[in-house]
C-alpha cells in the first residue's frame, strides 16, 4: 500500500483540517504486575486509574528503570510506578492535581502535563525545572473551573532528553471528565507508542540520521502490548480515548466494519463529528472516538503517512515513513442484543476566536539548515530552529500580554512536516494549507506541512508566566527547534 500524501492528510475530508490530530501510544507493561504474556493475541490491558475525590487528586509518580515484557520478550525500559504506560489520572474542571515526581533514574528528568490549561509558574507546569537523580519535586496544578474536558497526557520535558525518555516508556494519560458525560457501555484508554529493542532487550538509541528525520521505532505498541485483542459485544457503545505518545510517528487509523466516529480532538469535543479516515494523528495529538460495536472480527490498523523526506528522498529508508500498514490491535465483537443508543452530542463549543477582535499578529518559521550555518548548535549535521535560532532557555523569544487574543502564522520552509505545540494556552486553528475552516477546532498540536503554513488564534487567558513552544517531533525539539514565550 502506498503512503498517504501530505495533501490528502491535510485535506481531512469535509473538515478541511491540517494534518494534526490525535493518536495514542502505549509501551510496556510490567509482567509481574499483569502476569500475562504481552505478545500478539493477549487481551488488551489498561493502566491503573487514579480518580480525584472531593476536588483533589494526590499522586506519587516514580520514574525508574524496570524489567518489562515487550512484544513477548523481556526488556529493560523506563516507566512510571513500575509500568508502561503510567497510571491514568482522572480529574474534573476545578480540581487540584498534586503530583510528587520521584526520580529514580540515573539522569535528570521532569514532568509536563501536555495540553492542560494550568499555570506554568511556581509548582505548576514548569518545564525549565530539573529533577536530579535521587531527588523529588512536588507539582501542583489547579484546573480552572471552566477547563475543557478531554484527553490529555503527561511525559518528561527536560530539554535534550525528551525523545529518549518518551521512547523508553515514560508517559501516561490524563482524562478531564465532563460533568454530565454521554452514556457509554465502556470507556477505554488506548495509548499508542513505538520503540526499538536490541536482542538483549535494551532500548536502542537512534543514529544521527534517525534523529535528523525523527526516530520511528520498529515496534508499535498499544498500552505496552504488541497487537493486543479487544473484545466487545454487538450493540454496545464504547468510547476510546486515544493518545499518540510516539516520538515522531504520524498515524492514520482505520477500523473497518464498525460504527466509529471522531467526537473530539486534543482537549475538547468537535461541534460536528468526523469520520476516522478524515483524521491524521501527529505526535502528541489525542482522539476521542465513539465506536458502536457490530458483530464480527476486524482490526485497528495504522496506514503509513508521508511526512516528507530529506536530502532529495535519499533518507526515506531511515527510519520512515513506512510504506506498509500496521495492525495495532484486533477487535472481536460477539453477538448481543440490539440496543438503541441515544445520539452522542457534539460539543457546545468554546468562544469562537474568529468572532473577536485580534490584539496582535506574529509570524514564526520552522527551519532546518546545515549545521553551523545558522548558529543553531544542534550538535549534528543539521540545525533545527525557529527563525534561525536554536533553543536557549535564557533567551526570551516571544512576549505577549495577559488577556489578549493573537493570531499567529506558523510557516515551515523545510522538507519535513513539523507538528507545532504551544504549552498552556490552546490554539484555535483558523487556516490550514490555505483552507479556512467552517467549524471552530481547538488543538494544542497543529501540524505545519513541509513548505506550507497554518494560522491559529490564541487567547492568553487566566494566567501568565514563561513556557515554551516547539516541534513535537521530539528529536527536533531536543536538537533545538523550541522557543520561549512570556505572558505577563
Amino acid at each position: 500500500m502506498r503512503p498517504i500524501s501530505r495533501r490528502t492528510a491535510l485535506a481531512m475530508g469535509g473538515l478541511g483540517l491540517a494534518g494534526t490530530v490525535v493518536g495514542g501510544t502505549g509501551l510496556w507493561r510490567e509482567l509481574s504486575e499483569r502476569g500475562t504474556d504481552q505478545g500478539g493475541g493477549t487481551e488488551l490491558s489498561e493502566p491503573e486509574v487514579l480518580t480525584s475525590r472531593a476536588g483533589q487528586l494526590e499522586v506519587r509518580l516514580e520514574a525508574r528503570l524496570a524489567t518489562h515484557t515487550v512484544a513477548g520478550r523481556q526488556a529493560r525500559t523506563m516507566g512510571y510506578n513500575g509500568g508502561v504506560p503510567g497510571p491514568t489520572l482522572r480529574v474534573r474542571p476545578g480540581d487540584t492535581l498534586r503530583v510528587e515526581l520521584v526520580n529514580q533514574l540515573d539522569h535528570v528528568t521532569n514532568l509536563h502535563v501536555h495540553g492542560l490549561h494550568v499555570s506554568p509558574e511556581g509548582t505548576g507546569d514548569d518545564v525549565f525545572l530539573a529533577v536530579e537523580p535521587g531527588q523529588s519535586h512536588q507539582y501542583e496544578y489547579r484546573l480552572p473551573d471552566d477547563h475543557e474536558p478531554g484527553v490529555y497526557w503527561y511525559h518528561p520535558h527536560h530539554h535534550g532528553t525528551v525523545a529518549d525518555q518518551l521512547f523508553a516508556g515514560l508517559y501516561g494519560a490524563i482524562i478531564v471528565e465532563e460533568d454530565d458525560p454521554p452514556p457509554v457501555d465502556r470507556d477505554r484508554v488506548i495509548i499508542v507508542a513505538d520503540t526499538t529493542l536490541d536482542d538483549a532487550g535494551a532500548v536502542v538509541l537512534p543514529s544521527t540520521m534517525e534523529r535528523m528525520m525523527g526516530r520511528e521505532g520498529e515496534l508499535v505498541l498499544v498500552n505496552g502490548q504488541d497487537q493486543p485483542l479487544l473484545k466487545g459485544r454487538s450493540g454496545d457503545r464504547e468510547r476510546w480515548r486515544i493518545v499518540n505518545a510516539c516520538s515522531s510517528r504520524f498515524l492514520s487509523l482505520r477500523l473497518a466494519g464498525q460504527g466509529s466516529r471522531v467526537v473530539g480532538r486534543d482537549g475538547g469535543r468537535l461541534v460536528r463529528h468526523a469520520a476516522l479516515d478524515e483524521v491524521v494523528l501527529a505526535p502528541g495529538n489525542r482522539l476521542d472516538l465513539v465506536v458502536d460495536l457490530r458483530e464480527g472480527s476486524t482490526a485497528l490498523i495504522a496506514l503509513p503517512v508521508d511526512r516528507g523526506a530529506m536530502m532529495g528522498g535519499m533518507m526515506r529508508g531511515t527510519p520512515g515513513p513506512e510504506d506498509s500498514e500496521r495492525t495495532l490491535a484486533s477487535l472481536e465483537v460477539s453477538g448481543g442484543p440490539s440496543t438503541s443508543t441515544e445520539d452522542f452530542p457534539g460539543g457546545t463549543g468554546r468562544l469562537d476566536l474568529r468572532e473577536v477582535e485580534v490584539d496582535g499578529h506574529r509570524s514564526l518559521t520552522l527551519q532546518m539548515g546545515m549545521g553551523g550555518m545558522r548558529g543553531g548548535g544542534g550538535g549534528g549535521p543539521m540545525d533545527f530552529t525557529f527563525d534561525g535560532q536554536s533553543f536557549d532557555p535564557d533567551r526570551l523569544d516571544q512576549r505577549a500580554r495577559l488577556g489578549t487574543v493573537e493570531e499567529w502564522t506558523i510557516a515551515n520552509d523545510g522538507p519535513l512536516d513539523h507538528p507545532f505545540h504551544l504549552h498552556v494556552w490552546p490554539m484555535q486553528l483558523v487556516d490550514a494549507a490555505g483552507e479556512r475552516l467552517d467549524d471552530p477546532v481547538w488543538l494544542d498540536v497543529v501540524n505545519v506541512p513541509a513548505a506550507g503554513s497554518v494560522t491559529v488564534r490564541i487567547r492568553f487567558a487566566d494566567f501568565g508566566g514563561k513556557t515554551v513552544y516547539h516541534c513535537h517531533i521530539l528529536d527536533h525539539e531536543d536538537l533545538g527547534m523550541m522557543g520561549t514565550i512570556l505572558v505577563e
